[in-house]
């Protein structure tokens, strides 16, 4: 185990959380990123053993004085702020602080398909910051989760009344994954880089259908829940247009039991338990 921390980016949202629990229970040392050190979610960091440092993806000067002496950096990046040029010049940012610190190893959360031309703009950052983290001089290794089962809480109202809305056919199976699994596999790869440097490794823990995903929400909500296709000519953001139409059309192609033989010391959560534990309390 090493003694120096590991830094994680964006630490109270949902995967630099999930990663930050991961660390956490294998004894790291860890040192989280966060906007806002007064906030509840950050003094609950702090209460836990990790030291809080104030900053944001898009200072450099703050990215630099939080990288100072760590073993790694869980590293990600966001367009649903402020839009994809936005997130590139997170990127940036955060490249140019890990080569001014000389960062011995940086994970970068980007996403799944990113490197398929795929025409999605929050996928074609990603890409960008990508590329650029290729051809720089800080180790790397790039971790491109698919779809989060957690998507699905963006409609829990709809759920609970019974319906699942999804703009994919009723057996169009969507590879998707659990976030506690890409803190796990995140968290594998910062406390043991050298297999994982340089390369990019795409994460899913299952594969349903719209259909199959209807049935194990009624089964774990205890009535039932039928998928309701929404058309792509309703949805009117077109960055999540192009999502839809690229999950439509050529969509993730991760080897799902090659990744799980690859990687059995990951639970690899499938939708059926991951409904189970989140909706078996709803009423």
């Amino acid at each position: 185990m090493t003694h120096e921390p590991i830094l994680v980016l964006a630490a109270t949202g949902g995967q630099g959380g999930a990663v930050t629990d991961a660390l956490l229970v294998h004894g790291a040392r860890i040192r989280a990123l966060v906007r806002d050190p007064g906030r509840s979610a950050a003094r609950q960091l702090a209460d836990r053993g990790v030291e809080v440092v104030a900053g944001s993806l898009s200072d450099p000067g703050s990215l630099a004085a939080a990288m100072k002496g760590v073993a790694g950096v869980f590293a990600f990046t966001t367009p649903f702020e402020a839009g994809v040029e936005a997130e590139v010049e997170q990127g940036r940012a955060i490249l140019a602080a890990a080569a001014r610190e000389r960062v011995p190893h940086l994970v970068f959360s980007s996403v799944a398909g990113a490197d398929q031309d795929s025409g999605v703009p929050h996928f074609e950052s990603k890409a960008r910051i990508e590329a650029e983290l290729a051809a720089g001089d800080v180790p790397y290794t790039i971790l491109g989760p698919t779809y989060f089962f957690d998507n699905a809480l963006g409609g829990a109202e709809r759920i609970l009344d019974g319906v699942l809305d999804l703009p994919l056919p009723p057996d169009r199976p969507l590879q998707q994954l659990a976030r506690p699994d890409l803190g796990a596999f995140a968290a594998e790869v910062l406390l043991n880089p050298a297999p994982y440097v340089g390369q990019r490794i795409e994460l899913a823990g299952d594969a349903p259908t719209p259909s199959q995903m209807a049935a194990a929400l009624g089964a774990a909500l205890g009535r039932e829940v039928r998928h309701e296709y929404v058309p792509l000519t309703a949805i009117g953001n077109p960055d999540m247009h192009a999502m839809w139409s690229f999950l439509n059309g050529p969509g993730y192609r991760v080897d799902i039991r090659a990744l799980h033989d690859a990687h059995p010391e990951i639970r690899w959560t499938g939708f059926a338990d991951w409904a189970r534990r989140t909706w078996a309390t709803g009423d």
